[in-house]
C-alpha cells in the first residue's frame, strides 16, 4: 500500500513539473509595432485617468491603452511609432492588466496633431 502511495505522489509531482515547463514556453514575450497618438485622452478604468490612444500596425481605429509603456518618456504633441514587447504578468490583481508593454525602441517620433476620430 505504501508503495502505491509513493508511486502516485511521484507521478503527480512529475505531472505538475511538466505543466510548469509548458507554461514557461507559452509565455514568450511577443514584439509588435504600434502608433501612439500625439495626445492622451480622458478614460475610465478603475477611476478617471489619462489613457494613450494607439493603433497596431495596419489598423485604422484608435484603441485605449489604460497603462504606461515601460521605458517611454512620452511628450504630448508627438506621434510615436514604437516597437514594444508584450509581457505576461504573473498573478495580476483582479482589476489590473494581465500584460505589460515594454519599449524596445522608438521607430519614429514626429511632431504632429494625430487625427483622432
Amino acid at each position: 500500500m505504501k508503495k502505491l502511495v509513493y508511486i502516485t505522489i511521484i507521478i503527480l509531482s512529475m505531472g505538475m513539473l511538466q505543466q510548469c515547463r509548458v507554461l514557461n514556453i507559452k509565455d514568450k514575450p511577443e514584439a509588435k509595432t504600434m502608433v501612439v497618438a500625439s495626445r492622451q485622452v480622458d478614460c475610465y478604468g478603475v477611476g478617471k485617468q489619462k489613457c494613450f490612444l494607439y493603433k497596431e500596425e495596419g489598423e485604422k481605429a484608435w484603441q485605449y491603452l489604460y497603462q504606461d509603456i515601460q521605458g517611454l518618456k512620452y511628450e504630448p504633441g508627438y506621434e510615436y511609432i514604437l516597437k514594444v514587447r508584450q509581457e505576461s504578468i504573473a498573478n495580476p490583481p483582479a482589476d489590473a492588466p494581465s500584460i505589460r508593454y515594454v519599449l524596445e525602441r522608438i521607430v519614429s517620433k514626429e511632431k504632429k496633431n494625430s487625427l483622432i476620430d
